[in-house]
Formats: C-alpha cells, structure tokens, sequence
C-alpha cells in the first residue's frame, strides 16, 4: 500500500481525466520506460491506447502505478511479490486504498475551497 508519508513526497493528482505517459513519470517519479514494463508485468495497469499507440492513464491507473512504486521502491517487494499482493482478495487493502483516495479527495476539495473563498 501507499504510505501516506510517501504520499506525501509525491505531487498531487490534478483532477483531470487522463494523463500521458509523461505526466504520470512526474506525478509518481518513475521514468517512462519504467512505467512501460510495468504494464507488462501487472494485468490491472492498462492505460487507454489512442491515436499512433499512445498511452493515456485515468486516475485509478495513477493510483495503481503509486502503489506498484511503493511496494517495490519502498517496502522492497520483487516484482512477483508486488504482483501477488496487487491481485490479491486481501479486504484489508482495498479498504485502506479506497481511503487513502477518500482522504485525498477531501484533502483536494479543501484546497479548492480555500480558492474558491479567496
């Protein structure tokens, strides 16, 4: 799982709905041809492929790529290792993930509301 420290590091997610490949080696800080392999190796990461093969990531595919780079970069997982955890029925994590995206939402809806009440 992404650690909220490590979430920390990492910018935050603008709300829209796709992103290129070099958007999302910024946001997670991972290089393109990282993010490339790991497509190949995990069967829930497939971005939108358009025009010429280009790739375009949706927001849970963000998220999926944060958490790869956690649990390889920070927790030390092998690729299988990571694979494994990803594609398991754990409850425990996917009630962790779904509120780790809770608490960044509001964390973004409470930045806009101080905008908009400027």
């Amino acid at each position: 799982m992404l650690e909220p420290s490590n979430n920390d590091q990492l910018p935050t997610i603008p709300g829209k709905r796709y992103f290129t490949i070099g958007e999302v080696s910024e946001l997670c800080d991972v290089k393109p041809h990282v993010l490339r392999y790991w497509e190949q190796e995990f069967p829930n990461l497939s971005p939108v492929k358009r025009r010429g093969n280009r790739r375009y990531y949706q927001r849970q595919d963000v998220l999926i790529i944060r958490q790869i780079r956690s649990l390889l970069y920070d927790q030390g997982f092998t690729i299988g290792g990571a694979r494994q955890r990803l594609t398991g029925d754990d409850a425990k994590e996917d009630a962790t993930q779904v509120r780790q995206l809770i608490d960044q939402t509001v964390g973004e809806l409470e930045e806009l509301l101080v905008v908009l009440k400027a």
